[in-house]
């Protein structure tokens, strides 16, 4: 089977011309081998029929192409395909990702048709999120082998991706010392992706060791660099996609990602890496784990966005006035949602994630502040990117001013309510994580009783510092208070501080406790062994000791059982409640009846 990538805006077809040759620039069968040109009909004949069958049958297909020979291995090593099938022809269809759960039955129809071929061919179903995969597993030849398949059919998806495939070994090929990351975004990892779309990509430049030049001076040199190659890319992989390539230097990006910009965030949660130098994973694996969160700096820095919008709308275009207003509502939103606790939704997710949080759970917030966004986000700004919106009358325009500067009024008063609840929960959690250690410490269930009992045990008889007596008491004036006055940000982490600063003094003692308690209870003994000094360990523990002898486990009650460390674990873990150790005699006639005679070491 011969592969070419197609050189122009349609897919070309398998053709033969009366030499024997594909009508298209592809690969030249020789004139005199009959029996190849037969073969390559009888394949292409088959071929076609199977891309009418799969698309008459499920209308909904992405793309349907067959895989290069020299990428079999790849698919046989990564999916357990059978070696046999590195002769077949494999043919990759890809569907969307919501009609996941019928892979098994469209993969079954298909096989079944598959029977009636005399050519052998190996069937692969896949959805966008499949193939993403393979990147965030860092298996970038897999994606590259499916981007530069051979396409039967393709309604966008894998001429995006090829485009985007072909720029990067450009860029790579040129500034492999410089690319730290490429990353691809938009319509194309969302499977929306159609034969005229962007394809949005980012590119990272490491700065980090440049000497002979300024940093934004390597940064405009490599853009140009980087923009010639947009042209390039699409004339080699035949699309009429346009690349639309973002290029940041690793500095000012981390700038941006430690400032929490929705932009940055989103593109690190959406974004899926075509290549990645262990730059771009890292920081989308901390977004999904919660550890990157906005700083207050940066919350003031978003939300002021929107009252400089106000002011900017009135005198602007009818194109600048909705898409400032829409970027004023969905910004400070955006941040709101930070402020909360969640990573930045996307664009489409904005609006259903204000509703589902502070109207119907939280209750913060009046539906009719929904209504104005979902006006301003779908109603127009959607409807003027589509082309269904081309002018606007002065009215509409002054309402939207005016619904945008009370939406984001209301912000502002949603934002105190947020920050009021997010303060209040944290002292709340502080005062019951606290409770709870004193309450297993001291054996006491009433915060009086709890804070009498603290003084006069711990910090009267020197075990803690009085300071600890005095973190306590915020603690618990705080909780108390908590109703009565208004919980600034400055209090609440004083009161997280010294919380911390209690909690780790607490925790240390207990396990100094625990720890002596299990030294107690531990016996070390030497015995002899075919002439030599062996050592093993007894532990006695809720009125259980267990022998620990060439790695099993024995529990001795009246005679000797086995055991096993889980068992033995949970002993020590019930012992740690009681101060009182018991112990029982008899053990040591079993110990004896099992090593011989012995002596405890100290």
């Amino acid at each position: 089977m011969f592969f070419m990538t197609p050189q122009n805006d349609e897919i070309p077809e398998m053709n033969l011309d009366e030499k024997g040759k594909y009508s298209s620039k592809g690969n030249i069968l020789p004139e005199s081998d009959d029996k190849v040109r037969k073969e390559m009909e009888k394949t292409k004949k088959e071929l076609e029929k199977l891309k009418g069958y799969i698309l008459k049958k499920y209308p909904f297909t992405q793309s349907i192409s067959i895989m290069p020979p020299a990428s079999i291995k790849l698919f046989i090593e990564e999916e357990e395909v059978p070696k046999e099938t590195e002769k077949h022809v494999h043919v990759l269809v890809i569907i969307p990702e919501e009609k996941f759960k019928n892979i098994q039955k469209i993969r079954s129809d298909i096989l079944e048709q598959l029977e009636k071929f005399e050519q052998k061919i190996w069937l692969h179903v896949k959805t966008p999120i499949d193939i993403w995969e393979y990147c965030l597993d860092s298996k970038f030849d897999l994606a590259s082998a499916i981007a530069m398949s051979y396409p039967l059919y393709d309604r966008g998806i894998l001429g995006a991706l090829r485009v985007a495939e072909v720029h990067k070994s450009l860029v790579l090929r040129k500034f492999d010392k410089y690319v730290v990351s490429y990353v691809i975004g938009g319509s194309l990892v969302r499977g929306e992706a159609i034969k005229t779309s962007d394809v949005d990509v980012f590119i990272i430049i490491n700065d980090t060791d440049v000497k002979r030049m300024p940093r934004m001076e390597l940064k405009e040199r490599l853009r140009s660099f980087i923009y010639q190659y947009v042209s390039e890319a699409s004339a080699i992989a035949g699309v009429k996609n346009v690349l639309s390539p973002q290029i940041y230097l690793l500095t000012e990006f981390w700038e941006s990602v430690k400032d929490t910009h929705p932009v940055i965030f989103t593109f690190i949660r959406d974004g899926i890496p075509l290549y990645d130098r262990q730059t771009f994973m890292p920081w989308k694996a901390l977004l999904k784990m919660g550890k990157l969160k906005p700083s207050p700096e940066a919350i003031d820095m978003f939300m002021s966005m929107g009252d400089k919008t106000v002011k900017r709308a009135k005198n602007t275009l009818l194109d600048i006035v909705i898409g400032d207003i829409y970027w004023g509502v969905i910004t400070p939103s955006q941040a709101l949602l930070m402020l909360y606790g969640l990573p930045p939704p996307n664009i489409r997710e904005t609006v259903n994630e204000m509703k589902k949080i502070f109207v119907d759970k939280e209750k913060m917030l009046e539906k009719k502040y929904i209504d104005i966004l979902e006006e301003i986000a779908i109603k127009y700004y959607k409807g003027y990117e589509h082309g269904k919106i081309k002018e606007i009358s002065g009215k509409e325009i002054d309402k939207l001013l005016k619904n945008t500067e009370d939406y984001l009024k209301r912000l502002k008063e949603l934002r105190d309510q947020i920050e009021k609840s997010t303060q209040e929960k944290t002292i709340l959690q502080i005062y019951e994580d606290v409770i709870h250690l004193l309450q297993s410490i001291l054996k006491k269930k009433e915060p009086k009783d709890i804070e009498e009992a603290f003084e006069k045990e711990f910090v009267k008889t020197g075990k803690f510092p009085r300071k600890h007596m005095e973190f306590l008491k915020n603690i618990f004036d705080a909780k108390k208070n908590l109703k009565k006055e208004k919980v600034n940000i400055h209090k609440s982490d004083n009161i997280r501080k010294e919380a911390a600063i209690l909690m780790n003094g607490l925790i240390d003692y207990s396990q100094r406790c625990e720890l002596v308690l299990l030294e107690k209870g531990r016996m070390k003994i030497k015995y002899k062994s075919e002439g030599k000094d062996k050592y093993t360990e007894l532990f006695n523990c809720n009125g259980q000791s267990f022998l620990f002898l060439d790695g099993m486990v024995k529990k001795l009650t009246d005679k000797i059982e086995k055991s096993n460390p889980e068992e033995a674990q949970k002993a020590l873990n019930e012992q740690k409640d009681k101060k009182l150790l018991e112990f029982n005699p008899k053990i040591f006639e079993l110990v004896r009846k099992e090593v011989g005679d012995f002596e405890i070491v100290l």
